[in-house]
């Protein structure tokens, strides 16, 4: 009889630990067990680098956990997306989105090699910035409206660079709205444009509000106008276009997503996790210093302006005059 007995209760304990691994909840007491990888889509020095490095450093203290940051640019944020499109779908994987990768790629591209709403689990929106016209600080026009008018008077000889979908459709919407014709320069990145214009290689180019600033506090580079309806606060001294060129307006967005697939109980922790650091002071004023406006939203909020943002970036592309790829 013991050695029945005993068989009887090994596999019991046996199925119940089973039953224990197997359960949502007992993954989600030990999410998360090990480090976690940030993809951000483009360079460092980016305003999306910027943000994700802020939003990994304060999850990893709530979580406990190492969250790494890995920079994966190229292709307009397409290869980042690809990246965590790909990854395992169990909480260790996220990319830092802007509306390039979620919106603004749905109209670039013929052929995207993701889907932003169906291939990704949203986890919740952090901010939105702005982009501001930069030119040399010996640039012959010294406001907008110069700046316009010399564009007209040198049609072809304005080259601008961009390096994401907001300084592509900042430069093209205002080259079509007003009239001029520009020669386009693709680049990895904001950053490296920004050196290229700094170098005469390029004429002018659309930086985001914090490089930008950065660029004019130290006397490198002019600001002449900001993409937003209104002023941004880390510039207030650089007026709207759109107070020139009626209608003009674009603005980019930044937030946290995962793959597809995501459990219920880690897209839980991750979202509750986010919203909880978004709400800490310490780290809400290292996000504006970046030079972000903070927009929090969860993870069903975010879902629903990515739908919305996918409409708003197709009538820009195509306000813009810009072919798809």
């Amino acid at each position: 009889m013991r050695p029945i007995f005993r068989r009887n209760a090994i596999a019991s304990t046996a199925a119940v630990l089973a039953a224990a691994l197997a359960s949502p909840w007992a993954f989600a007491q030990t999410y998360p067990h090990k480090p976690i990888k940030f993809v951000v889509p483009f360079s460092a020095g980016s305003a999306t680098d910027a943000v994700g490095r802020i939003v990994a450093q304060a999850m990893g203290d709530a979580l406990g956990q190492t969250v790494t940051v890995e920079n994966k640019a190229g292709a307009n944020g397409i290869l980042g997306a690809e990246a965590v499109k790909a990854a395992p779908a169990d909480g260790y994987t996220f990319l830092v989105t802007t509306s390039t990768t979620q919106a603004a790629n749905v109209s670039l591209y013929k052929k995207l090699s993701y889907d932003p709403v169906k291939d990704f689990t949203p986890i919740g929106k952090i901010g939105e910035t702005g982009f501001i016209l930069m030119v040399q600080t010996d640039f012959p026009a010294k406001d907008l409206r110069e700046f316009i008018a010399y564009g007209k008077a040198n049609p072809g000889k304005l080259a601008f660079g961009h390096g994401s979908s907001g300084s592509l459709v900042s430069a093209a919407m205002i080259s079509q709205m007003a009239g001029l014709q520009t020669i386009n320069v693709p680049y990895k990145s904001i950053p490296p444009a920004l050196t290229d214009l700094l170098g005469g290689q390029i004429q002018f180019a659309f930086a985001d509000v914090g490089n930008a600033v950065s660029q004019m506090n130290g006397g490198r580079l002019r600001g002449l106008g900001v993409t937003t309806a209104k002023r941004a606060g880390k510039a207030p001294n650089v007026p709207p276009i759109g107070d020139l060129v009626k209608d003009y307006a674009v603005g980019a967005w930044f937030g946290l997503m995962a793959p597809a697939g995501l459990p219920a109980d880690v897209h839980k922790k991750a979202t509750s996790t986010l919203m909880a650091v978004l709400a800490k002071p310490e780290v809400r004023e290292k996000i504006m210093s970046a030079g972000i406006d903070l927009d929090v939203e969860d993870a069903a909020q975010l879902a629903k302006t990515i739908d919305s943002e996918i409409k708003k970036w197709a009538m820009w592309v195509k306000a813009a005059n810009i072919t798809p790829e």
